[in-house]
């Protein structure tokens, strides 16, 4: 008759950890570090081996429960890197380097947007300030036309 052991436990932990580290999508991690925890437990106390599949099978669902809720939304991506450009469009940022009729300046970001922080950009002949807060309202080809940012009438700053 095959007895489950608190190797059994920790071998199959390890090597659900381990395959974790070949297919990256965090399918097998949760399933090996339960399995590792009931190999603890089993070595401490002396727990029946259906209690031993039960406590597995409650900790992985308590590990993908916790993955989904507290650590995957920590990895969201939120630079909308990778996204058209399109994702600019209606952006507030602050110049830079004041651009001219003849010139190109930059605009910041407070975080980086399809990757850069810093675009070039351009305005369509309004004037603007160094620290001024932009919008842009369109995109021609690398280069960001700008807008200076106007509060909406409704609200009232004191």
């Amino acid at each position: 008759m095959f007895v489950l052991e608190p190797w059994h436990w920790l071998a199959l932990g390890g090597v659900l950890i381990i395959s974790e580290m070949f297919l990256t999508t965090f399918a097998t991690l949760w399933f090996g570090i339960a399995a590792v925890m009931v190999a603890l437990l089993s070595w401490l106390f002396p727990i029946p081996e259906v209690f031993q599949v039960l406590l597995w099978l409650l900790f992985s669902i308590l590990m993908v429960v916790m993955w989904f809720k507290y650590v995957k939304p920590l990895s969201i991506d939120r630079t909308k890197a990778g996204l058209g450009g399109s994702v600019i469009i209606g952006e507030t940022g602050i110049i830079t380097k004041v651009p001219t009729l003849d010139k190109v300046g930059t605009i910041r970001f407070s975080v980086p947007i399809v990757g850069a922080t810093e675009w070039r950009c351009r305005t369509r002949g309004e004037p603007l300030e160094l620290g001024e807060r932009v919008v842009v309202i369109e995109i021609i080809g690398n280069e960001l036309i700008v807008a200076p940012a106007k509060l909406p009438a409704h609200v009232e700053y004191r």
